[in-house]
C-alpha cells in the first residue's frame, strides 16, 4: 500500500467555478441575437429573445441574463410591456402563459395557458390600465386583475362571439379599441357586458379605414391611430386619414415617450429598414435607417434621448448622439438538432437537422463551438465561403490537432482548421452525389477510428462510406447487399475498431469490419440488423441514435424502444443478437427500457449510467439499464422543453449538455471520467460558505474510489463510493444530520486499496 503526502485539497478558482457549476445545477446556452421586444424601466431596458430575457443598465451598459433556469417560467416569450405606474413587468409566452416581474419577484398567472381551448393562444401584447391589464391573445381579449395575480374576465370578439387573434388594445375616455384579425373593433368604456361579441363595433371596411386585419391601435395625442395594410391611419371626428406610410412594411407601431415608433422591414427596392418616432402632429422626431446593426426592426422605444430598437436577427441597439452600440449577450446563433459532441473540454454542437423523411430543412446556421466559457459561431454569415453549407448535422474532432470536421446533409464535408479557415469536401472528393440530385452531397456521419482515420457516411451515395485516412489518402466502400436509398447515418466505432452505422428507411444498423487492409475490400465483413430474433432483435422501430458504454457494448435508440449489443467484438460470428432491457419495478415502459418511447439520443458518463434524450423529457439510467434513477420533465426541472434532441457529456467535469427544441442547457451531474492517478484531486467548494445547502464534490479520483469524510480525530462522519472519478457529499454525516463547523478529512481508497491519499475540507461557520 502506498501512502500519498497529507495535503490540502484547493477549491476551484473563481473564474473556473463560473465554468464548472455546482452539482445538481442547471445553465442556460440560449440564443441572444435575435430579439422580438424592449421594455423601458427608469434603471434598465428588457430585451425579448424568442428564448429569454436580458437587461442592459442604462448607466453602465451591463448586461444580466434571465431565462427559465432563471426564474422564468416558460421559453417561447412573445411580448414584454412595462408599467410604469405599477413598477410592473408583464412577460407573454406564446402558449399564453404569464409572468409578472416586480420589485418583490416573480408572479406566473397559468390562468389562460391551462385553458383547455386549441388555436393560437400566443400573448401579442399588454396594456396596463390601473387595477387591470388588457391582455391581447391568440383567442382574443384576456382582462387580468393586477393586484390579485389572476383572471377577471374574458372578452371573445370575433364574428359570432368566436375567437379571433387580437393584437393590441388601447383605452381612450371613452373607448376601448381592439386591433384584430377581422379589423378595428371598439366598445364604449361604459358597456357592462363586454364579453358580449354584439357590443363591439368594427371600423375596419368605412370612414376610410380599410378592411381586412388591423395589427396595431394607440392613442396619440388624443386621437387614435391604427396600423392597417402597413399603413399608420389617425382618426378624425368619424374618417380616418393617413398618419404615416413609405411603402415599405410595417412591422409593428408602439407608444413611447407620448410618441409613436413605427417599426419598419426591409423590401428589396424599398425605401427603409429601421425605426421612424412621430409627433403627435405626424413630425419626426427621430429615426433609425438600416446599418449592420439592423436588418429587421421588431419594435423601438425612445429612453431620455437615446432610442433602442429590438431588431430579429441584430439583437438590442442603442442609438444615441454617441453613435450605435449593438448589445447580445454571447451564446450560440440558434438550437442545435444536429450531433454534439466534447473533446477536451470543448463542446461542439451541429445546428442542422433533417426531417422525419430524411429531407433538407435549409439551416444556415452551421457549428457552433463552446470553449472555456464563450461561444463562437461558425457558419455563412461570419464565413461567406460556406454559403453552399447547409443543415450541419454530424460531427468528429481530430485527436491529432482537435480540428474539427462536419458534415453538411447536401453541402458536403467540411474541415473547420482555425478561425476563419476551412475547406469543403465534395466533388473535389471521393464523396459522392445523391443518387438521383447529382447537385447534393450529404454527409450524415462521422467518427475516427483508433487509427485516426476519419469514416465518413455518405447518404444516398453510390459508394456510400469512405475512409480519409490519416495520411490523407481516401478509400470509397458499399454493402454486398441492397439498403434502401443508401441510407446510413451515425457512426460509433466499437472497441474492436469496427464501425457501427444507422441505417434509416427501414433497413437497420449496420456493423462493418474493414479486415487487415484499408485499402482492400476483399476482406471486408458487412452485416445489417433489422427487427426481430434471428435477424438482430432490434425493437420494431426506426434506428434513431447509437452509442458505446464503458464496457463496450454498443446502445441503440429508436422509435420504439432502446436494444443493447452486448458482443460487438463477435458481431460477425453468428449468435450476436440485441438484448432488450427489462427495467425493475417500472411500469411505465411495459417492463422493456423505453417501451413505447421515441429515443432521440443516448450518452454515457463517467460511471457507466446512460442519459437518454425522449420527447419526454431527459433520463437517467443505470449502468445496466435495468433501473431508470431520473427523469427530468419541464414539469420538475428548468429543463427548457420536453422535447430533447441530442445529448453530450463533458467527461472532466459530468456536465450533461442537452440540445431542446427550445435551446440547449445543461445540467452539472455527479458522475466524471476516472483518473489514472490522484495528482489532481480537488474540492468544490472549498471553503464551504456558511449556509451553503448544496452538493460538495470531490473530483479527480480513480473510478469507483471509496471516499471516507472524517473528523480530525478520526470518527467517521460519512462514506461512498465515487460516480466514476466524482464522489458527492451532502454536507452532512451519515445518519443526516448537520455537522459542525471546522476542518474534515478526505481520506480517499481505490478499488484494491492499494493507494490511499489525504486531505482537508474547511466547513466555515453556519
Amino acid at each position: 500500500m502506498r501512502f500519498l503526502p497529507f495535503l490540502l485539497l484547493s477549491g476551484l478558482s473563481a473564474a473556473a467555478q463560473n465554468v464548472f457549476p455546482p452539482i445538481g445545477s442547471w445553465r442556460e446556452h440560449l440564443p441572444y441575437n435575435s430579439t422580438v421586444d424592449l421594455a423601458v424601466t427608469p434603471e434598465r431596458i428588457y430585451a425579448a429573445t424568442p428564448y429569454s430575457l436580458f437587461t442592459v443598465d442604462r448607466e453602465t451598459g451591463e448586461l444580466e441574463r434571465r431565462s427559465r433556469i432563471g426564474g422564468l417560467s416558460e421559453t417561447g416569450i412573445r411580448s414584454i410591456r412595462y408599467d410604469e405606474g405599477a413598477e410592473k413587468l408583464y412577460i407573454g409566452y406564446s402558449n399564453s402563459n404569464i409572468d409578472v416581474l416586480t420589485n418583490g419577484g416573480l408572479r406566473n398567472i397559468p390562468d389562460l395557458a391551462r385553458e383547455s381551448v386549441s388555436g393560437d393562444k400566443t400573448v401579442y401584447d399588454f396594456f396596463p390600465a390601473g387595477d387591470v391589464c388588457y391582455v391581447s391573445t391568440g383567442l382574443g381579449i384576456w382582462v387580468l386583475d393586477a393586484e390579485r395575480y389572476e383572471t377577471k374576465d374574458s372578452w371573445f370578439i370575433g364574428a359570432a362571439g368566436g375567437y379571433t387573434p387580437t393584437y393590441m388594445v388601447t383605452r381612450d375616455g371613452d373607448h376601448i379599441w381592439a386591433a384584430t384579425a377581422e379589423g378595428l373593433k371598439r366598445t364604449p368604456r361604459s358597456n357592462t357586458t363586454p364579453y358580449d361579441f354584439r357590443t363591439w363595433e368594427t371600423l375596419s371596411g368605412s370612414g376610410g379605414l380599410p378592411a381586412g386585419p388591423a395589427r396595431g391601435v394607440a392613442t396619440l395625442g388624443g386621437r387614435t391611430v391604427a396600423l392597417a395594410r402597413d399603413t399608420v391611419f389617425v382618426q378624425d371626428g368619424g374618417s380616418w386619414s393617413i398618419f404615416y406610410a413609405n411603402g415599405d412594411p410595417i412591422v409593428s407601431i408602439s407608444l413611447t415617450g407620448g410618441k409613436l415608433a413605427v417599426a419598419q422591414s426591409f423590401v428589396l427596392g424599398g425605401n427603409s429598414t429601421g425605426v421612424t418616432v412621430l409627433n403627435a402632429d405626424g413630425s419626426v422626431a427621430r429615426s433609425a435607417s438600416a446599418s449592420p446593426v439592423l436588418s429587421y426592426p421588431q419594435e423601438g422605444a425612445l429612453a431620455g434621448t437615446d432610442l433602442w430598437i429590438a431588431d430579429l436577427y441584430g439583437g438590442l441597439s442603442r442609438w444615441s448622439t454617441a453613435g450605435v452600440e449593438q448589445y447580445k449577450p454571447n451564446g450560440p446563433e440558434g438550437t442545435a438538432s444536429g450531433e454534439m459532441t466534447v473533446y477536451n473540454g470543448t463542446l461542439w454542437a451541429a445546428a442542422g437537422a433533417v426531417n422525419e423523411s430524411w429531407n433538407y430543412l435549409y439551416n444556415r446556421n452551421g457549428v457552433y463551438q463552446y470553449k472555456e466559457g464563450t461561444w463562437t459561431n461558425y457558419n455563412q454569415f461570419r464565413l461567406p465561403g460556406l454559403d453552399s453549407v447547409l443543415d450541419v448535422i454530424s460531427l468528429a474532432v481530430d485527436p491529432r490537432d482537435e480540428s474539427l470536421w462536419a458534415g453538411s446533409y447536401g453541402g458536403g464535408l467540411v474541415h473547420y482548421t482555425g478561425p476563419g479557415s476551412f475547406s469543403i469536401f465534395k466533388q473535389n472528393s471521393p464523396i459522392g452525389p445523391t443518387i438521383g440530385d447529382p447537385s447534393s452531397y450529404r454527409v450524415s456521419g462521422l467518427a475516427f477510428d483508433q487509427g485516426n482515420n476519419l469514416w465518413v457516411a455518405n447518404y444516398g451515395a453510390l459508394n456510400f462510406l469512405h475512409v480519409r485516412k490519416a495520411d490523407g489518402t481516401w478509400s470509397s466502400f458499399a454493402a454486398p447487399f441492397f439498403l434502401n436509398e443508401n441510407a446510413v447515418a451515425s457512426i460509433v466505432v466499437d472497441n474492436s475498431d469496427q464501425l457501427w452505422m444507422l441505417s434509416p428507411k427501414g433497413n437497420g444498423v449496420l456493423a462493418y469490419n474493414r479486415g487487415t487492409s484499408l485499402e482492400s475490400p476483399a476482406d471486408d465483413r458487412w452485416r445489417l440488423l433489422r427487427t426481430g430474433a434471428g435477424n438482430g432483435n432490434l425493437p420494431a422501430g426506426e434506428p434513431l441514435c447509437l452509442a458505446k458504454d464503458r464496457s463496450g457494448f454498443i446502445w441503440v435508440g429508436t422509435t420504439d424502444g432502446v436494444a443493447v449489443i452486448q458482443c460487438a467484438e463477435s458481431i460477425f460470428f453468428g449468435g450476436c443478437e440485441a438484448t432488450l432491457p427489462i427495467v425493475k419495478g417500472e411500469t411505465n415502459f411495459a417492463n422493456y427500457l423505453f417501451k413505447g418511447e421515441e429515443v432521440r439520443s443516448i450518452a454515457v458518463d463517467g460511471a457507466d449510467r446512460k442519459w437518454v434524450g425522449t420527447r419526454n423529457g431527459l433520463w437517467l439510467i443505470s449502468p445496466d439499464g435495468d433501473a431508470r434513477l431520473a427523469h427530468f420533465t419541464e414539469e420538475n426541472s428548468p429543463l427548457l422543453s420536453n422535447d430533447v434532441k441530442r445529448l453530450a457529456i463533458d467527461g472532466s467535469t459530468g456536465e450533461v449538455f442537452v440540445s431542446t427544441a427550445k435551446g440547449i442547457c445543461s445540467f452539472r451531474a455527479g458522475a466524471t471520467e476516472g483518473r489514472e492517478t490522484y495528482d489532481s484531486l480537488k474540492v468544490f467548494p472549498n471553503p464551504v460558505p456558511p449556509g451553503y445547502g448544496g452538493t460538495i464534490a470531490i473530483r479527480g479520483l480513480k473510478e469507483n474510489s471509496i471516499v471516507k469524510i472524517a473528523e480530525l480525530n478520526g470518527r467517521l462522519v460519512y462514506q461512498t463510493r465515487s460516480l466514476g472519478g466524482q464522489a458527492v457529499w451532502n454536507g452532512r454525516d451519515y445518519r443526516g444530520g448537520a455537522i459542525a463547523s471546522g476542518v474534515y478529512l478526505v481520506l480517499v481508497t481505490d478499488e484494491g486499496g492499494e493507494e490511499r491519499t489525504a486531505g482537508k475540507i474547511v466547513v466555515v461557520g453556519k
